[in-house]
Protein backbone atom coordinates (compact mmCIF):
# COMPACT_ATOMS: atom_id res chain seq x y z
CA UNK A 1 0.00 0.00 0.00
CA UNK A 2 1.63 3.73 -0.44
CA UNK A 3 0.46 6.07 1.65
CA UNK A 4 1.14 10.05 0.94
CA UNK A 5 1.59 12.00 3.85
CA UNK A 6 1.05 15.76 4.10
CA UNK A 7 2.14 18.55 7.10
CA UNK A 8 4.89 19.80 8.44
CA UNK A 9 8.46 17.78 9.03
CA UNK A 10 6.92 17.32 12.74
CA UNK A 11 3.74 16.09 11.96
CA UNK A 12 5.27 13.95 9.21
CA UNK A 13 7.60 11.89 11.47
CA UNK A 14 4.71 11.95 13.97
CA UNK A 15 2.79 10.34 11.47
CA UNK A 16 5.73 7.99 10.79
CA UNK A 17 6.08 6.41 14.07
CA UNK A 18 2.33 6.06 14.60
CA UNK A 19 2.53 4.18 10.67
CA UNK A 20 5.11 1.94 12.09
CA UNK A 21 3.24 0.83 15.43
CA UNK A 22 0.25 -0.96 13.11
CA UNK A 23 2.35 -1.43 9.99
CA UNK A 24 5.51 -2.60 8.29
CA UNK A 25 7.32 0.37 6.64
CA UNK A 26 9.08 -0.94 3.48
CA UNK A 27 10.21 2.41 2.21
CA UNK A 28 9.59 5.97 2.73
CA UNK A 29 10.47 8.99 -0.57
CA UNK A 30 12.27 12.38 0.26
CA UNK A 31 10.00 14.74 1.59
CA UNK A 32 8.97 17.11 -1.41
CA UNK A 33 7.98 20.84 -0.72
CA UNK A 34 3.87 21.45 -1.15
CA UNK A 35 3.86 24.07 -3.74
CA UNK A 36 0.20 25.18 -2.44
CA UNK A 37 1.57 25.56 1.53
CA UNK A 38 4.67 27.71 2.36
CA UNK A 39 5.29 25.17 5.04
CA UNK A 40 4.33 22.07 4.17
CA UNK A 41 6.07 18.86 3.04
CA UNK A 42 4.80 15.92 1.24
CA UNK A 43 6.32 11.96 1.61
CA UNK A 44 5.07 8.60 0.26
CA UNK A 45 5.17 5.67 2.63
CA UNK A 46 5.51 1.93 1.12
CA UNK A 47 3.43 -0.19 3.48
CA UNK A 48 2.56 -3.75 4.32
CA UNK A 49 -0.02 -4.96 6.89
CA UNK A 50 1.68 -5.83 10.28
CA UNK A 51 1.05 -9.80 10.63
CA UNK A 52 -0.76 -10.06 14.01
CA UNK A 53 -0.48 -12.53 16.47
Amino acid sequence: MRIRLDGTRAEIVDALFRLRLNFTVRGVSRAYPDRAKPHAWRVYVNTLPRERR
